[in-house]
């Protein structure tokens, strides 16, 4: 079974000058984890719950000289100045990419080696799916074991 027979074609993209404030909206009421950043129709990025919410860290340097007197409440209310910058100043800007035509045990492979739980579909720099761990779990369950369960 190929990647293309389970990937999601509908997926929701950002352009890299889009502010921070409309994408983590998206976040948020749509539970998307991560979204894949396109300009000019070229794959460039992705941007994550993981980096937004990093900016919101204490700074390594700040928790070797004195964690305790890290205040988390204080380093809370960064989101506010985060929700303002756009897309390009926080997205990873390296994309881990799977082909349509990979098996999708070998898509789960890369996504297990690489800690994701879903990855971007892609031929050459252009989008053209998204594919999950649940898409594949889903898959090989579907082919393997649900007609033994009914």
């Amino acid at each position: 079974m190929k990647v293309e027979d389970i990937m999601t074609t509908n997926v929701r993209t950002v352009s890299s000058d889009k502010k921070l404030g409309e994408v983590v909206s998206l976040m948020c009421i749509y539970r998307y984890s991560g979204i894949p950043v396109v300009d000019d129709g070229k794959l460039v990025g992705t941007v994550s719950e993981s980096d937004v919410l990093g900016k919101m860290f204490p700074k390594l340097e700040d928790l070797m000289d004195n964690m305790s007197t890290v205040d988390y409440d204080e380093q809370m209310q960064k989101y506010s100045d985060v929700v303002h910058v756009t897309v390009k100043d926080i997205m990873t800007p390296v994309v881990i990419t799977v082909k349509p035509d990979m098996h999708i045990l070998q898509a789960a492979s890369v996504m297990v080696g690489r800690k994701f739980r879903r990855i971007p579909v892609a031929i050459d720099d252009k989008l053209v799916g998204m594919v999950s761990m649940g898409d594949v779990h889903k898959a090989i369950y579907q082919s393997t074991l649900a007609t033994r369960f009914q």
